[in-house]
């Protein structure tokens, strides 16, 4: 999406809301997100992963945000540079003030190198903390704004679906979330659609995924959220089907892995009360697979949670989210299955 000469990426609509100053951020369009469940139509108005993109033909930029509900995080990137500082973004309006950064510009030979980025092009990158933070734009001021040229970006778009897992949760940065993480390594651009704790596979975002044009392989991690939200296996196989061959659907060349469920807390743990521990995760791994067996589509591919992240310490202390270290071991094994089913551009 462009507005102002600035490309905002990874968001489906810009919209003015009673009550709050600014342009609200949403990763999914109004008109999907009232079919979502309530978490979940709260979660896709969370930027994480959402970027403010563009290239200035001065030195510094001014551009001010804010936050209608809790706080978010902006991570600055020229490229794949990444900013040492961070940036915290409350419900006042703030004004960043930022600079080209010295060194770069007394580079001799740019390069995008693997992430694919110019360093010519200024990343704004977005996440709400602790699951909440929901960004407003308010302006944004430099010499010559432009938003980025598609040789100055990543040939191609990885789109991801799923749990808080694929949302980022547990990273200490969204840049260091498996899906961040894959992308840089495959050379790619991300849009994210974690919905935290309300991954339900409804079909109407299934549509969604379907119809856009932006993306060119995708990853469904389905979906320890469902046992949470009390679907049984037959549920389950209704909706998660419908999706993965929607999606599939959607343009048969385009590269769709299904994810089966991770391990954590609900097989790993004694004595867990409540839907997480009546067994249903090797239910629903057996469901998925026979999904993508029966699908009979040669575009969709099956990988299982528990080899892509099969060491337990890299788990975080709440043994349902990876920490960093877990994230970098799901992008590695990932990268490495992946890149065989990715044709390059």
């Amino acid at each position: 999406m462009i507005y102002e000469n600035v490309e905002f990426h990874g968001v489906a609509d810009l919209r003015s809301v009673s009550g709050e100053s600014g342009l609200r951020l949403q990763r999914i369009p109004e008109s999907v997100r009232r079919y979502l469940n309530e978490k979940a139509a709260l979660r896709m108005l969370a930027p994480d992963g959402a970027e403010i993109r563009f290239v200035a033909g001065g030195e510094n930029i001014e551009v001010t945000l804010s936050s209608a509900m809790s706080e978010c995080e902006v991570v600055v990137f020229w490229g794949g540079f990444q900013d040492i500082k961070r940036y915290t973004v409350g419900r006042k309006p703030t004004t960043l003030k930022l600079s080209y950064p010295q060194r770069l510009r007394q580079m001799m030979e740019p390069q995008a190198g693997i992430s694919g980025f110019s360093p010519s092009v200024w990343r704004l990158t977005l996440r709400g903390k602790d699951k909440h933070g929901v960004i407003c734009f308010h302006d944004i001021q430099g010499d010559n704004l432009r938003p980025p040229d598609p040789s100055e970006l990543p040939k191609q778009t990885y789109l991801a679906y799923g749990t808080s897992i694929t949302d980022g949760f547990g990273a200490t940065a969204m840049h260091m979330s498996f899906i961040a993480q894959l992308a840089r390594q495959l050379g790619a651009n991300f849009i994210n659609l974690g919905s935290a704790g309300s991954a339900y596979c409804e079909p109407q975002l299934a549509e969604y995924i379907a119809q856009r044009d932006d993306w060119d392989f995708a990853t469904l991690e389905l979906s320890l959220n469902m046992i949470g939200g009390g679907f049984d296996v037959e549920a389950f196989s209704q909706r998660a089907r419908y999706m993965v061959e929607t999606v599939a659907d959607g343009n048969p060349t385009r590269p769709v892995v299904c994810i089966t469920n991770w391990n954590y807390f609900g097989n790993l743990c004694h004595h867990v009360q409540g839907p997480h521990g009546s067994g249903l995760n090797e239910a629903y791994r057996q469901a998925l697979r026979k999904i993508v067996s029966d699908c009979n589509r040669a575009n969709i591919h099956l990988l299982e949670g528990a080899d892509l992240l099969h060491d337990v310490t890299n788990f975080s202390i709440d043994l349902a989210h990876p920490g960093d270290a877990g994230m970098t071991q799901i992008a590695q094994n990932l990268s490495n299955r992946m890149k065989i089913w990715i044709k390059p551009k």
